[in-house]
């Protein structure tokens, strides 16, 4: 039985249903819902996303002759929940492997920033990177903003990384667009018209 086709290549029932065995004798077993309930269905339909997105970057890789030798490190493509939230559950699970961190690189190479955003930025965000005052408990608002000539490289650095993640979660989702066809059951989980999303508006 098939879950999904790939570019051609077949994601099977059964592959899922490994990928969930796996899962469900991991740490994260007691937090997964129970299997055959509409949140069950849900999270088979998660890892048939999952297991797509992975063989959507491994065929990119591959056409590129891309390794995982040298990948950035998951913190720096991720640094916290804001990231993988921004990217998205499945794009971060699987930038967990560092053949996708490689293809991360890759894809978001050419993103940059210009001044302007950058002190846009900065005008709107004015105390996002100031120092917090000494002394007392907890963060304490500073007398006053930082220059911009003092904070341009870490909201530079800050902003390119949102924009790489973007790029990247663009580009994911039109490779996948084009190559993945997912079968009836294994619709995406927001997909609206299968019948355990009870996402409503």
């Amino acid at each position: 039985m098939t879950a999904a086709i790939v570019g051609g290549c077949v994601v099977t029932v059964a592959d899922v249903e490994a990928r969930e065995r796996q899962l469900r004798a991991g740490p994260q077993a007691a937090a997964l819902p129970v299997p055959g309930t509409s949140e069950g269905r849900q999270l088979r339909r998660w890892l048939t996303q999952l297991i797509a997105t992975e063989q959507v970057i491994a065929a990119h890789a591959a056409a590129l002759g891309l390794t995982a030798d040298g990948a950035p490190s998951e913190d720096e493509v991720l640094p916290d929940m804001t990231a993988r939230v921004e990217i998205g559950s499945i794009a971060a699970a699987a930038l967990g492997n560092p053949l996708a961190r490689t293809v991360f690189r890759e894809v978001t190479a050419a993103v940059e920033v210009t001044e302007e955003q950058v002190t846009a930025y900065h005008e709107r965000n004015p105390l996002r990177f100031a120092a917090g005052a000494q002394g007392g408990v907890g963060w304490r608002r500073p007398a006053a903003p930082p220059r911009l000539a003092q904070v341009r490289p870490v909201i530079t650095a800050h902003l390119v990384a949102a924009a790489r993640r973007r790029a990247f979660r663009c580009w994911l989702d039109e490779r996948s667009a084009e190559l993945v066809h997912l079968a009836p059951g294994y619709e995406h989980p927001g997909d609206p018209r299968q019948p355990d999303n009870t996402h409503k508006h």
